[in-house]
């Protein structure tokens, strides 16, 4: 099978890895990579022996596939370009700064037959991928807590940090968002650093969504709670933990809770995350975090910056 010409644009903290991810897979060329910081685009590009340009749209035409590593507000304007260009996009998350914006990749990549996968890096992880989806939840606790890091602070911590549980959680519920109600403040920074949800899905299931920036603590831990089982996942620590009752009784009349616990050691999300976009394009299979997810999570994380009162 011919090699896919991939480059990435943006050679920040997360673009550099993309890069060497796409320079370690057989079935990928990485033939540039592309930052308006000719030096650190030169650094990362030397490192893979790949092209180095300082304006993407020399690009659009000569490459199969691209990872957009740039800021928000210009993922909408540079996925727009290579789509149109006839090329598959994986963009960071959130998809774009806009539903509006979003709907308009979504379509564009649908017309041209093209796959267009959202970077929310979560959905790889081992444990959540060790997850299995027998039971739909009846109530979710997710906890999000980080040390302040000035390297995310043009958006508040709901698009930070709080919408990697958002699309996990919309994922596993499959039900439409009736009502939501939301609270936090800002500490750091203008806009919100610490953030409490509650989503009220049409089907009953609720979900409680904490995510902080300003935490001495780093903890990323979602818990689920269903008919017959509770199910902790420890993002951060990659382990799965099952409570499940058992055919033995605790107590007269009580069934003994077993506890069965999977630890993923290794695993490489990024490196997975990109392999299932290259394995979307060559098979024409749906990416498991598609547009039409990356809008869902966009349009819950909006509702609720505006119940903060963030811009």
């Amino acid at each position: 099978m011919k090699k896919l010409k991939c480059a990435v644009i943006g050679t920040g903290y997360l673009g550099k890895f993309h890069a060497e991810k796409y320079a370690s897979l057989p079935d990928c060329e990485l033939v540039a990579v592309v930052d308006i910081n000719e030096a650190a685009a030169k650094a990362v590009a030397d490192k893979h022996g790949a092209k180095v340009l300082t304006d993407y749209q020399a690009l659009l035409g000569e490459v199969d596939a691209v990872s957009i590593v740039v800021p928000t507000t210009l993922h909408h304007l540079v996925s727009k370009d290579f789509l149109n260009a006839g090329a598959h996009v994986l963009v960071e998350k959130p998809i774009t700064v806009t539903v509006a914006e979003a709907d308009e990749l979504i379509a564009i990549a649908k017309a041209k037959h093209l796959i267009l996968q959202v970077g929310h890096l979560e959905r790889f992880n081992p444990a959540v991928l060790g997850l299995d989806k027998d039971e739909k939840p009846l109530f979710i606790e997710s906890h999000r807590l980080s040390p302040f890091n000035p390297r995310a602070n043009d958006v508040s911590v709901v698009l930070d940090l709080m919408i990697h549980d958002i699309d996990i959680i919309l994922a596993l519920v499959d039900s439409e968002v009736e009502r939501i109600d939301a609270s936090g403040t800002a500490v750091l920074t203008q806009g919100t650093d610490i953030a409490n949800a509650r989503l009220l899905f049409k089907n009953g299931c609720v979900a409680n969504v904490t995510a902080s920036r300003i935490s001495m603590k780093m903890e990323r831990k979602m818990r689920l709670f269903r008919p017959s089982s509770y199910i902790s996942v420890d993002f951060q620590n990659r382990v799965l933990t099952k409570y499940r009752t058992g055919e033995k009784e605790m107590f007269p009349g009580i069934p003994e809770i077993v506890t069965e616990e999977s630890v993923f050691e290794g695993g490489d999300a990024l490196l997975e995350e990109i392999k299932h976009f290259v394995n979307c394009i060559q098979t024409g299979a749906n990416p498991l975090v598609s547009g039409e997810a990356g809008r869902r999570a966009l349009a819950t994380a909006i509702q609720i910056t505006r119940l903060l009162g963030d811009k």
